[in-house]
């Protein structure tokens, strides 16, 4: 791994210009490598937020290290789609996939390239350590270090633990995760909270998103949007997933419960202001649970004035959306994670099911603005939140600008942590 001194680095990345070293005794000055940064993201793409931690994480490398060269170690299941908005975004961005085998061998020429050209590995944000096993063979095959961006952390077996202890940096995007890390006794260097990257994601897709909302009749500034969510996804119905039977009951279970409160906040919405509501979706199931659980159980006076979204989307065209609305509201996490680090009104519902990131609205200043399904005072507090985010929008872009302001300043610490160990 390439040494630099902290006024090299310093001149490199921030200034942009070229370190120069002084090579052996020829008094000639020689220019000192980039540094070289393999992210290991984009775990799946079925999910317009996981899509988002991958160029949420690179827009804030491109920001803060601009002088680093980056390459994406993806999942298998990026697309080619995913990948062209990728690709459309960060031109430069070279992409692998691949394994690393319990001998240390990269499954396809194009990983083993970038393992022995990196300086370091950076794991991305995500609801866990995702790619523990990834980062482990990484680790035992290369002996480079790394680190990890934003996750969340629900406890885990001792050799993922002792592995976690070995980052240069763990930057935890809730402060409950944070909490269960120090009490299980993980002892990284660094250990603080750090925002979910998806954060900075900037991805566009203005035509489509002016296109569909032409269509349908939504003006910018005159609709909100509404987002569902199960207890638990049921990925058998969207990938090749074993059918969980527990999990299917629980949703049952609970669906009524769940989107009853969202009705009743869309209903006031079509009665005590001039907005519309778009119904859509975070996560390839949820088109089918808008209709569903939303728009077929709506009064007719009511859906008039609702558009349920039919087609899935990407996160382009849906950020693009979001950014067009007068805020959004529902039980995902990251369409409001992208919507406040956008400038965009956002409310999260969560449950017992979920992981403990809903949390981060707590952390970044916005706990007024989050609900916790599961308690009937906390339910009946979103109509009243959501209609004020409508009428009072000054308070509530102010409330928007602080909570992101906060992010930004998170952001630009972690990621000075980050240009450190390159040095």
């Amino acid at each position: 791994m390439t040494r630099w001194t902290r006024r090299e680095f310093i001149t490199t990345t921030v200034a942009g210009m070229t370190a120069c070293s002084l090579a052996g005794t020829s008094g000639l000055a020689q220019p000192a490598r980039r540094p070289r940064i393999l992210v290991r993201s984009s775990w799946q793409v079925v999910n317009i937020g996981d899509i988002a931690h991958t160029p949420g994480i690179l827009a804030l490398l491109e920001e803060h290290i601009p002088n680093a060269e980056l390459m994406l170690w993806s999942s298998g299941d990026l697309t080619a789609e995913v990948e062209q908005l990728l690709r459309q975004r960060f031109p430069k961005l070279v992409i692998v996939k691949g394994r690393i085998s319990q001998s240390g061998e990269a499954s396809t020429p194009e990983l083993a390239e970038a393992i022995s050209r990196c300086d370091f590995l950076l794991h991305g944000s995500g609801a866990s350590f995702v790619a523990a096993r990834d980062v482990k063979a990484f680790v035992a095959s290369t002996g480079k270090p790394y680190g990890i961006y934003g996750i969340t952390y629900s406890g885990a077996d001792q050799t993922v633990r002792d592995l976690m202890s070995q980052a240069r940096f763990i930057f935890f995007r809730d402060s409950v995760s944070l909490e269960k890390a120090k009490s299980d006794g993980i002892t990284s260097p660094i250990m603080q909270f750090g925002p979910d990257a998806a954060f900075a994601t900037d991805l566009r897709n203005d035509e489509a998103a002016d296109a569909f909302l032409a269509g349908q009749g939504l003006e910018a500034g005159q609709f909100v949007c509404c987002i569902p969510r199960l207890r638990y996804t049921p990925y058998w119905l969207i990938r090749d997933a074993e059918f969980n039977a527990n999990r299917h009951a629980r949703n049952e279970e609970m669906k009524e419960h769940d989107h009853a409160p969202l009705r009743a906040a869309i209903t006031a919405v079509v009665a005590e202001t001039d907005l519309k509501v778009l119904i859509c979706p975070e996560d390839q199931t949820q088109m089918a649970v808008g209709r569903e659980m939303l728009f077929d159980r709506l009064p007719d006076e009511v859906r008039d004035r609702v558009v349920w979204r039919e087609n899935f989307w990407l996160t382009d065209e849906a950020l693009s959306t979001y950014i067009r609305s007068a805020g959004l509201f529902g039980l995902e996490m990251h369409s409001p994670i992208m919507c406040i680090g956008n400038g965009v009104p956002a409310l999260v519902g969560r449950f017992a099911e979920q992981t403990s990131k809903g949390f981060m609205w707590r952390d970044i200043g916005l706990d007024d603005w989050l609900f916790d399904f599961d308690k009937p005072e906390e339910v009946d507090r979103l109509t009243p939140t959501l209609l004020s985010i409508i009428t009072d929008r000054e308070a509530a872009l102010a409330r928007v600008q602080q909570a992101h302001e906060f992010v930004k300043a998170k952001q630009a610490e972690t990621m000075t942590i980050v240009a450190e160990q390159l040095m």
